[in-house]
């Protein structure tokens, strides 16, 4: 069971690793890239443990479903996700993704073209 935990992490880092500057992904649709629908959890289980890794995982690039910033209390401080994001030129308002389509990026369609 370690072993299956550990490869899924490894891949939801790969597809993580590919969301672009500027862009965002939710946990759901990284598990659905990954045929693992229903997953949503276990790639958020998996961005909480890339931030104890040596090698850098863009976590902050990962929302929730409806753009929230959910993930924020895994970061050294929970205001660190949403400056990760504005800096990156995306508007963050109360938690929430300003014009979050106009961000999201979609594993599925982007990396199976």
């Amino acid at each position: 069971m370690v072993n299956n935990k550990k490869s899924f992490f490894e891949k939801v880092y790969k597809v993580v690793n590919k969301i672009p500057y500027g862009k965002v992904s939710t946990y759901g649709a990284i598990a659905n890239c990954l045929g693992r629908k229903g997953s949503a959890r276990m790639v958020g289980w998996a961005m909480n443990a890339s931030h104890s890794m040596e090698s850098i995982i863009p976590a902050h690039r990962v929302v929730n479903r409806n753009g929230m910033l959910t993930g924020k209390h895994h970061f050294f401080s929970p205001e660190r996700m949403q400056s990760m994001l504005e800096q990156e030129g995306i508007t963050i308002k109360e938690d929430k993704i300003i014009n979050f389509k106009l961000h999201f990026w979609d594993p599925s369609i982007e990396l199976n073209q």
